[in-house]
């Protein structure tokens, strides 16, 4: 029976989550260790905390050498709110303006009032 048994070509000897191999074979018929990299996690929204659509799942590090239309989504609050708060963000806005429009109506219309 051939020997299947592949072993660590790193100095880090402990199966942990990051040291973790896939076994290929090569095509001289050799089992050799391929290093997996670890999954990252991806930008979430300040807000909502939900995933970000439309970035990259990167390590911090490796932003640095992607580019500016990778890491942000072109929008207001692009790389770091989702689409859905920033709408909510925009109508809430909008719902204040309009009340203080209200507001000043009401009051407008309470002093004319009086002098009628």
């Amino acid at each position: 029976m051939k020997d299947t048994r592949v072993t660590f070509s790193r100095r880090h000897p402990y199966a942990t989550k990051s040291n973790k191999i896939k076994v290929v074979k090569t095509p001289g018929g050799r089992l050799v260790a391929h290093y997996r990299s670890k999954k990252r996690a991806g930008p979430k929204c300040g807000d909502c905390k939900c995933s970000l659509i439309g970035i990259k799942h990167l390590s911090s590090y490796s932003y640095k050498n992607t580019h500016k239309r990778e890491r942000t989504v072109s929008r207001a609050y692009g790389g770091s709110r989702c689409a859905k708060c920033v709408r909510d963000r925009i109508v809430r806005a909008f719902l204040i303006e309009e009340q203080k429009i209200v507001k000043q109506m009401m009051l407008e219309k309470s002093k004319k009032k009086p002098a009628a």
